[in-house]
């Protein structure tokens, strides 16, 4: 896999303008191209455990009768949860183990090169096992519970909207030019907190919905078309998490961006 960091992400504390034309709008059957879907998905960075080659660290899988039928690669939504990993392996203390682990690092790749990957896969043997930040698993749980929802577990990876109402549409921010509005889909609840509390004094019915990144893909590539749904879908952007957005500072070639996330500024 080739590895390619590039993102320019500048985003402060997020604002929001109340657009009444949006009401009522919900994810439907709309399409995007595949191009535009991983540039959309291109602004979200994921993290994954590789050599010192940037080859990923994967798992065999077997079939019943021992033969080798693909393999597992992990990918981690938080830096951090992967550099715990790597430690992990490399505190491993017998020898054979330590002559495979000790070129392990934790890489970044957009999660738009993820999804290429698998839409170019000739067969089902590319897995790639997402694993989730634990508070945002129990966040979302917690929002499904509060709205009536019985479920146990949720193993997806969550994504989080503001809505003005249960029954309404998504709450819109603008960007930092105030020429262009977004509609942002958070992977942090943090950040959905943040524009919900500036909602709620106009919206007291405004609430946070729990979507999660496959349901997102799906919407994006469904296969009907509609070419004025499809210009309010552009809108659409996936928003990192803090952590992610941090790194993404650090990154040497940030000017140069594959996906295009709005700087909001607040009201």
């Amino acid at each position: 896999m080739k590895l390619i960091l590039r993102w320019s992400v500048t985003l402060g504390l997020l604002g929001s303008t109340l657009l009444g034309t949006l009401f009522g709008v919900n994810f439907v059957a709309l399409a995007l191209t595949p191009d535009q879907i991983k540039e959309k998905l291109d602004t979200v960075p994921v993290y994954l455990v590789t050599n010192d080659k940037g080859l990923p660290l994967s798992r065999a899988i077997d079939d019943k009768d021992g033969h080798k039928k693909g393999s597992v690669t992990g990918v981690y939504m938080s830096r951090k949860e992967a550099e715990d990993a790597v430690s992990q392996f490399k505190a491993n203390p017998d020898p054979k183990v330590q002559s495979l682990v000790k070129t392990l690092q934790v890489s970044a790749v957009p999660l738009g090169v993820i999804y290429q990957q698998l839409k170019e896969a000739k067969n089902s043997q590319l897995i790639f096992a997402f694993k989730p930040v634990d508070k945002e698993i129990q966040a979302a749980l917690d929002l499904l519970h509060q709205s009536g929802q019985k479920i146990d577990k949720f193993d997806r990876v969550p994504v989080f909207a503001v809505r003005f109402a249960p029954d309404k549409g998504y709450v819109p921010i603008l960007g930092a030019s105030d020429k262009q509005q977004f509609i942002p889909l958070f992977l942090s609840k943090q950040d959905a907190d943040g524009l919900l509390t500036q909602v709620k004094p106009k919206f007291p019915n405004a609430d946070i919905q729990v979507i999660d990144v496959d349901g997102v893909i799906n919407t994006l590539q469904a296969a009907k078309s509609d070419d004025k749904n499809n210009d309010w879908l552009k809108q659409v952007v996936l928003i990192p998490s803090q952590e992610s957005r941090d790194y993404i500072k650090t990154l040497p070639n940030k000017g140069a961006s594959t996906g295009n996330v709005p700087s909001v500024r607040s009201k």
